[in-house]
Parts: C-alpha cells; sequence; structure tokens
C-alpha cells in the first residue's frame, strides 16, 4: 500500500509516539519498585512486577505475530493500544501486589503487540529502500526510554504518587490512538485464516518453563525446580518442533530459516540481545564498585553507550535509504563492538572514568549500526503473508538470548565475587555503599575483585561479537529494492 508523504509522515509520528509509550512502560517503573513494594506490603513479590511484565511479552511475540498476519496489523494494533490504556489504568488503581503483577502481566502483552504491530505496519506500507530509515525512527524509541525512564520514573514517584507511573500512559494512550485510528491505514490479514492454536499453547507454555529457569536456577531453595522447568521446556521445544513441521499456517514459519539472509539476521538480533543488553544489565555495578563511583555517575556510562546507539541507528537508517546497500554495517558494527568489548577487557585497574565511557559509547555505536536494521532486512526477505511472523521472531530471539545473557553475566558475577572475596566480606551483604564506607585497604581489594571477574565477562562478550562478524558476512550482498511490497491477497475474497 502507497501512502502520501503527508499521511506517511502522519503515520510515522504515530507509531513513534506509541512505541516510546510502550518502551517508556518498561523502564519508568523501575525507579519506583521499593517505593511500591513497600505501600502495597508485599516486599518478596518485588521482582514479580518487571518478570510478569517482561515474561508475558516475550512469550506472546510469536501468537501477536500471527494474529497480525491473520487478522490484519491494524486490528491487533489497535486491540494492543486499548489493552494497555486499560492495564495502565488497572495497575494504578491496584489495591495489591497480586492485582498489580496481573494487571502487569497484560500490560506487558499489549506493550508486544504494540511494538510488534508497529514494525509490521512499516513493513507494508513501505519499500525495502525506505524501510530501513522508519525503522530506524520508530527504533529510537527504545533507547530513548532507557535514558529518560528512570529518571521520570524517579520524579513522579516524588512528587505525584507511584499510581501516575502508570496512569500517565492514560491520557498519553488516548491521543496516540486517536493518532492511530486517523494514521494507520486498513491492511488487510493474509493469506492463511487458520491459525495454529496446539503450536501457540505449547510453545508459550515451553517458553515460559524456559525463562523461569533460568530466573530461578541462581537461587539455592529453587534449583531443582528450575532443573526441572529446563526439562519441560526441552521436551516442550521438541514437540512444538514437530507440531510446526506438520502445521498448515505455523506461528514461526521454519521454512523461512533456510533463508540465509534471515538466518543471519536471527543470529545478529540473538547478539544484539546475548551481547549489549547483557553488558548494560551490569555495567552500573561493576563502576559503582571498581571505579568505587556514586550510582548517579555510574548511570554515565550506560547512557553514553545508548547515546552511542541512538545515533549510529539513526544514521545507519538514513545511509541505507540512500544507498540501499545494508551489507557494511552490520560488518562494520559487530567489528567496534567486539574490539571495544575487547579493549573493556584489557583494561588497567584505576583508568580514568572517561576511557570506558568511550569505550563503550563505540560498543553501542557498532550496535547502532545494525540494531533495527535486521528487521528490515528479515522483512524484504520474508512474503507479505508471513511479515508479522518473521518480524515476531526476530524480537523473540532477541529477548530469549537478552534474558539467557542477563542470567548467565549474573551466575559468572555472583559466583566469581563471592569466590574471590575474603573470608571477612560476606557477598550477600556487600552493596557499594557499604564498601565506600569502608577502609582504602578494603575499597582497593573490591576494587581489584570486580575488574578480575568483568575482564573475562567483557572478554566472553567480545567473543559473541565476533560470531557476529561471522554472520554479518554470511549476509548476501546487493540493494534494496524500491518497490512497494504487493498486498497481500484477501483469503475470503480467494474463496468467493
Amino acid at each position: 500500500m502507497t501512502l502520501s508523504p503527508l499521511r506517511l509522515r502522519l503515520l510515522v509520528a504515530s507509531l513513534l509516539v506509541v512505541s516510546f509509550l510502550g518502551a517508556l512502560d518498561h523502564t519508568v517503573v523501575s525507579t519506583s519498585l521499593a517505593t511500591i513494594a513497600g505501600e502495597l506490603g508485599a516486599l518478596e513479590q518485588l521482582s514479580w512486577i518487571m518478570v510478569g511484565y517482561t515474561l508475558s511479552a516475550t512469550v506472546m511475540l510469536p501468537v501477536l505475530g500471527k494474529l497480525g498476519d491473520v487478522l490484519g496489523p491494524r486490528r491487533v494494533f489497535v486491540a494492543s493500544l486499548m489493552l494497555f490504556v486499560a492495564a495502565s489504568l488497572a495497575c494504578g488503581f491496584a489495591p495489591s501486589m497480586g492485582w498489580l503483577i496481573a494487571a502487569r502481566v497484560v500490560q506487558g502483552v499489549s506493550s508486544a503487540g504494540i511494538q510488534l504491530m508497529s514494525q509490521t505496519i512499516i513493513a507494508r506500507v513501505t519499500s525495502p529502500r525506505e524501510r530501513p530509515r522508519y525503522m530506524a525512527v520508530i527504533g529510537a524509541a527504545f533507547p530513548i526510554a532507557i535514558v529518560v525512564g528512570p529518571v521520570l520514573g524517579g520524579l513522579i514517584t516524588d512528587f505525584w504518587g507511584w499510581q501516575w507511573v502508570f496512569w500517565i500512559n492514560v491520557p498519553v494512550g488516548i491521543v496516540a490512538l486517536t493518532l492511530a485510528l486517523i494514521a494507520v491505514p486498513h491492511l488487510p490479514g493474509g493469506a492463511h485464516p487458520r491459525f495454529d492454536i496446539s503450536g501457540s499453547v505449547v510453545f508459550t507454555l515451553s517458553l515460559v518453563a524456559l525463562v523461569l529457569a533460568v530466573t530461578w536456577v541462581g537461587e539455592d531453595s529453587l534449583l531443582l525446580t528450575a532443573l526441572a522447568l529446563f526439562a519441560v521446556a526441552a521436551a516442550g521445544f521438541v514437540v512444538f518442533f514437530i507440531i510446526e513441521v506438520r502445521a498448515e499456517a505455523p506461528i514461526i514459519p521454519l521454512h523461512l530459516l533456510r533463508n540465509r539472509t534471515i538466518l543471519a539476521c536471527l543470529a545478529l538480533s540473538a547478539i544484539i540481545g546475548a551481547g549489549l543488553f547483557a553488558t548494560t544489565s551490569y555495567l552500573p555495578t561493576y563502576f559503582q564498585m571498581a571505579y568505587r563511583t556514586s550510582a548517579t555517575v555510574s548511570g554515565l556510562v550506560p547512557i553514553a553507550t545508548v547515546l552511542g546507539m541512538l545515533v549510529a541507528n539513526l544514521l545507519t537508517g538514513y545511509l541505507v535509504s540512500r544507498t540501499g546497500r545494508y551489507r557494511p554495517y552490520p560488518i562494520i558494527g559487530t567489528t567496534l563492538s567486539a574490539g571495544g568489548l575487547l579493549v573493556m577487557a584489557l583494561l588497567p585497574p584505576g583508568a580514568p572514568l572517561w576511557v570506558p565511557m568511550i569505550v563503550m559509547a563505540v560498543v553501542g555505536m557498532g550496535t547502532g549500526g545494525f540494531m533495527n536494521l535486521v528487521f528490515a532486512l528479515v522483512q524484504s526477505s520474508a512474503p507479505a503473508s508471513d511479515l508479522g511472523a518473521v518480524t515476531a521472531t526476530t524480537n523473540l530471539v532477541r529477548q530469549v538470548a537478552s534474558t539467557l545473557g542477563t542470567a548467565v553475566v549474573g551466575g559468572v558475577l555472583g559466583f566469581g565475587v563471592a569466590a574471590l572475596l575474603p573470608s571477612t566480606l560476606d557477598a550477600a551483604t556487600l552493596t557499594p555503599k557499604a564498601v565506600h564506607a569502608a577502609s582504602p585497604e578494603v575499597q582497593d581489594a573490591v576494587a581489584l575483585i570486580y575488574h578480575d571477574v568483568f575482564s573475562p565477562i567483557f572478554l566472553a562478550l567480545a567473543v559473541v561479537y565476533a560470531l557476529g562478524i561471522v554472520a554479518a558476512v554470511a549476509l548476501p550482498g546487493g540493494r534494496l529494492s524500491d518497490e512497494t511490497p504487493a498486498p497481500v491477497p484477501d483469503p475470503q475474497a480467494q474463496t468467493v
């Protein structure tokens, strides 16, 4: 479908607002968690405010992607946005932690639908060559939300109360919904009206088991439960594969994996999740301990990383759309990121703080060079009837890799620090505040321990990005097409 330039700009603005709303909802809540748990009196369930949101958003991606292909992305997008506004309202009125977690689960599902359908709608109304530029604009919502979210959440909690962290979504969401109803065109569903219910159920249960197993495997009291869930997940994925091979309309079209471009882009998407997201999660802890900085100062390095990502993302989208050539950017990006993480691994103790800030900004720039480009490439390589499914699969791979990578890095960090700490210090109660108040000798010892533990972590992540270089080189060359994709066949029209 070809849109006028004015309507296309209005559409991109609408999708950017909605995507930012969904991305912000994940980051803005982080600074209000302690206040929420204290007022609702359920500190032991604190983590489920975030886990419930992330888990539901992850496991529903393939289902929502397939629904977009069957029903049309506009219907799923509008329904997700309406559900998101309603869930935000319910979160603010939550009288108990159970109510809040349930509402956050609904928020996660609707947020996934918003993000996924935004990417699918752009794919349906633009040519492959135009797509990287618009994908980069919409994708800018995520890094901006990382920077703005925690600060905004803290201000809202301090001055208005934690309920407004959720209620602020209501007026913004209504405005975004109005824009969406005007700007988003009516897009027909795909050519596969049947829905793979058995595959959806098995996949969802298997992925829930896997994410919970990864989350709980580091806790001694839940180790046996985690191992049992790993077994359930493994068996479930085998059953899911058998179902998908035989399904008439699978939620994850396995035949697309035979396409070299799609396979390489899935590998690159996984590397972003396991490499960058796992790194940025623990950078503040590293700098508070190894560099003895305050919590505020330690946040500057992740911000530098995200800003590097944002600049490279927008620049790459513009350049690819202008020239049509895409292959050099993933190669350059993975090389830059691998080199930056290698430098981080080799930095000596006591290096000035500005050095790792610059290095991690380079890592962010490298990742931003192909962060949203991979979505444009997989969409250009898939048939129009599978756009939602292939976009969902790319997002899913990134999310799962991020979850697994974060869990592995956290486990290595916890085990390594506990093993190296002297007997006079307890790893379970070691906080930056306690270290900063200790003697200079203790501070030096802890700083060296964290440096020694993080160095191999950075090195391992550099190897992960080095594998990404292989995936980037495997991408076929050529130029993106200037032709807008043909409309998806209407299955009802075919049966008349």
